[in-house]
C-alpha cells in the first residue's frame, strides 16, 4: 500500500510516483524509493552566505525566447572522438589543433558543413586522469590535455635548452601516435603538465597579460572556484568528499586560506592560465573551421553531469543533491536500469535562480562554437534519479521546469547565432520531442534503432526533418564491427549477453539482413548475401543521404574501417572504454594526416553527401 501523503510530498518535490517503462507499461514508485529521494532533497544545505550559488539572478538570459539557428539545407560533417585523432605532432592524444586541421581540411578537400566533437569537460588537475568525457570534474571548463603546447606563444621565447627539455618530453608520446598502443592519458598529461610549467614561468608581453586579465574577468567567480577547487585537489586528491570541513566548499575555504585566495596562490593562476589557453586555441579552432567553408563549424557536447567529487559538485552544493545519482531506468537494450554516479539539480534550487547556472553552462558551451548537443536531452524536463545505495532499477523520475530549461538551451543558441542539437535516443515521451522541435531544438536519430511500427528498417522518408541523423553513437560499435560479427564476440567475452551467445548471433545476423533488405530495395547493393565490411558501410550512408534529415553525421571511426567501440555500456574496468585511437580494419594507427589517402573516408563522406562515389 502507497502512502497518500508520502505521494503527496513526492508530487509537491517534483517527484513522480509511477512512470510508463519501456513496455509502455504503468509502474509505481516503492515508498522506500519516495522516501529516500524526498530525504536527500531535503538534506541539502542552504545557500552559503556570500559564496552560495543561490544567490538572486536573471531569471533567464537576454533573448531566452528566440530560437537557435536552424539549416538552411542539408549539410553533413564527421562526428569524432577527438582524443583519438592523432597527427604527427600529437603528444599521443588528439588536441585542439587537431581539431583544427580536421575541421580544415574535411571543410575544403570533402564539402563537409560541421564537425561534431566528444565533450572536452575538464577531468582531474593530478594523475590518474578518468577516462570518460562524460563524468568529468567541471562542465564548465576545458580539459588542458587537449592543448597543443607548440601553439602557445610563450613556447617559442623559451630558450633552446627548455626547448629541448620539452621536445624530450613529448618524443616517447609521439612515437606512440604510429601505433595502435591505448591512449595513456596519465603518461600525456604527466608530460604535457610539465612542459606547461615550464612555460608558465616565461613572463608575458603587456598585450598578453591585459588579454589573460580581460579573461579572468570575464570569467569571474566560476574561474575563481575551478582555480581553488584544483589546488586543493592538487593537494589532497581530486575528491572533496574526502577532504577537511575547512575546505570542503568555496566559501569555508577562502575563510581557511585568508585574504586574498585563491589569487594569492601562484598554483591556482596556473589554473587559470590553462583555461585561458585552452579558450583561445578551441576559439582559433573555429576561426579555421568556418574560414574553410563550414556552416556550422564546430558542434561541442555537453555531457549529463560531473563527477560527485569533482569541482562542480564542490560548489554548487546548495543546487545539486548529493545523496542521489543520476541514470536511466531499465530498457529493453539494459534492463537493470543504469546509474551514472552523477549528482542532479535540485528542482526547487534551480527555480529559486531561473536556472541560470544552466543557462551559463550553455553559454560556455556555445562561447566558439557553431552548435551544441546536449547529451541526454530528456533531463531538461525530468531525470531518473536512484538513491544512494539502491539498484538503478528502484529510482524515479525527478521533474523540472521544461520551459524555463528549454528556453535557457534556446535562448543562449540563439544569442550565440548556434544549433542546438538534443540527444533524445531511447524511450521518450512524444510531447518532449514536439516541445523541444517547437523551441527550435533539432534532435538525433540513429540508424540501428530507426524502425517502423512493424520492425523493418524505418524507411528514409519516414524520418525527421529537424535532426542529426547518424549510423551509431559512441556507445555502440562501428559497421564494421556489425557487419563481422565482432560486437557480439566483444560482449559475449565481458559476459554482457542476455541470452546464448548462438541466439546472439542469429538476432544480429537477422538485423544485418533486414537493413540488407532495405538497402537492396533502394538499389544501394545488389540483392542477396551481404557485401563486405567497406561496401556495406557505404551503403548506409548512402541510406541516410535519402532521409529527411538536415544534418547527416559521419563516424570518423567507421568512416577508416575501425572495428573496436570507444565505449562499452555495462563495462568499465573490463573493457578500456575512452582510450581507443583511431585505427583501421587492421588495428593499426590511421593519423590525420593518412585520411586522405583512405579510399573509404571519401567514398563514405560522398555517400553521406549524396554525391557519386569518387
Amino acid at each position: 500500500m502507497t502512502d497518500p501523503e508520502l505521494i503527496r510530498r513526492a508530487k509537491a518535490a517534483g517527484i513522480q510516483p509511477c512512470y510508463l517503462d519501456w513496455r509502455e507499461q504503468q509502474v509505481k514508485v516503492s515508498d522506500e524509493t519516495l522516501a529516500a529521494i524526498l530525504a536527500a532533497l531535503e538534506a541539502v544545505p542552504e545557500p552559503g552566505g556570500e559564496r552560495g550559488s543561490c544567490e538572486p539572478r536573471p531569471a533567464l538570459p537576454e533573448g531566452a525566447l528566440a530560437r537557435p539557428r536552424v539549416p538552411d539545407s542539408r549539410s553533413w560533417g564527421f562526428t569524432v572522438q577527438l582524443y583519438s585523432v592523432r597527427s604527427r605532432r600529437s603528444w599521443g592524444h588528439g588536441d585542439l589543433h587537431d581539431l583544427a586541421d580536421l575541421a580544415s581540411w574535411s571543410a575544403r578537400d570533402l564539402g563537409a558543413g560541421f564537425l561534431l566533437i566528444n565533450p572536452l569537460h575538464a577531468a582531474e588537475p593530478q594523475p590518474p586522469v578518468s577516462p570518460s568525457p562524460y563524468l568529468p570534474m567541471t562542465r564548465r571548463y576545458v580539459s588542458p590535455l587537449y592543448l597543443r603546447i607548440e601553439d602557445i606563444p610563450e613556447f617559442s621565447w623559451l630558450d633552446a635548452g627548455l626547448r629541448e627539455r620539452i621536445d624530450a618530453l613529448a618524443a616517447p608520446l609521439r612515437a606512440r601516435n604510429a601505433t595502435g598502443d591505448l591512449i595513456d592519458r596519465d603518461a600525456v598529461w604527466s608530460a604535457k603538465r610539465q612542459a606547461l610549467e615550464i612555460i608558465h614561468g616565461v613572463p608575458m608581453s603587456d598585450q598578453r597579460r591585459a588579454e589573460y586579465q580581460r579573461y579572468r574577468q570575464r570569467e569571474g567567480r566560476d574561474l575563481e572556484d575551478w582555480a581553488a577547487w584544483c589546488v586543493l585537489a592538487d593537494a589532497r586528491g581530486p575528491d572533496w568528499r574526502s577532504w577537511p570541513a575547512g575546505v570542503r566548499g568555496p566559501g569555508a575555504a577562502a575563510r581557511a586560506m585568508g585574504p586574498g585566495w585563491p589569487w594569492a596562490d601562484a598554483d591556482a593562476d596556473f589554473h587559470a592560465w590553462l583555461q585561458w589557453l585552452a579558450d583561445s586555441q578551441l576559439a582559433a579552432a573555429q576561426r579555421e573551421a568556418r574560414a574553410a567553408g563550414m556552416d556550422t563549424g564546430i558542434i561541442t557536447d555537453l555531457a549529463v553531469g560531473a563527477h560527485p567529487g569533482g569541482a562542480d559538485a564542490w560548489a554548487h552544493q546548495d543546487l545539486l543533491v548529493g545523496g542521489l545519482s543520476v541514470g536511466a531506468p531499465p530498457d529493453e537494450f539494459n534492463q537493470r536500469g543504469q546509474d551514472w554516479s552523477q549528482p542532479p539539480w535540485h528542482p526547487r534550487r534551480m527555480a529559486e535562480v531561473g536556472y541560470r547556472p544552466l543557462a551559463d553552462l550553455f553559454e560556455a558551451a556555445l562561447r566558439h562554437a557553431g552548435g551544441l548537443r546536449a547529451d541526454h536531452v530528456m533531463g531538461l524536463m525530468r531525470l531518473w534519479c536512484v538513491p544512494k545505495g539502491m539498484r538503478p532499477d528502484r529510482g524515479a523520475y525527478i521533474r523540472y521546469d521544461h520551459r524555463a530549461t528549454v528556453a535557457a538551451l534556446a535562448g543562449q543558441a540563439a544569442r550565440a547565432g548556434a544549433l542546438a542539437i538534443g540527444e533524445d535516443l531511447g524511450t521518450v515521451d512524444p510531447w518532449i520531442r514536439r516541445y523541444l522541435a517547437d523551441n527550435g531544438i533539432m534532435g538525433t536519430m540513429m540508424l540501428w534503432f530507426a524502425r517502423e511500427p512493424d520492425g523493418t528498417p524505418l524507411a528514409p522518408e519516414h524520418w525527421r526533418r529537424d535532426c542529426m541523423a547518424t549510423v551509431g553513437t559512441h556507445d555502440v560499435p562501428p559497421v564494421a564491427a556489425f557487419r563481422t560479427g565482432d560486437q557480439v564476440t566483444v560482449r559475449a567475452r565481458l559476459g554482457l549477453l542476455k541470452q546464448p551467445e548462438e541466439d546472439e548471433r542469429d538476432a544480429a545476423e537477422r538485423m544485418l539482413a533486414s537493413w540488407g533488405d532495405a538497402l537492396a530495395a533502394r538499389g544501394l547493393i545488389p540483392a542477396g548475401p551481404l557485401p563486405g565490411a567497406d561496401e556495406f558501410t557505404v551503403a548506409l550512408y548512402r541510406y541516410l543521404s535519402q532521409t529527411a534529415a538536415l544534418l547527416v553525421g559521419v563516424s570518423l571511426a567507421d568512416a577508416v574501417g575501425d572495428r573496436r567501440p570507444q565505449n562499452i555500456p555495462g563495462t568499465s574496468d573490463e573493457y578500456p572504454n575512452w582510450q581507443i585511437p583511431l585505427c583501421g580494419a587492421d588495428g593499426d594507427a590511421v593519423l590525420l594526416e593518412d585520411l586522405p589517402g583512405v579510399p573509404l573516408v571519401r567514398a563514405v563522406c560522398a555517400a553521406a553527401a549524396g554525391r557519386p562515389l569518387p
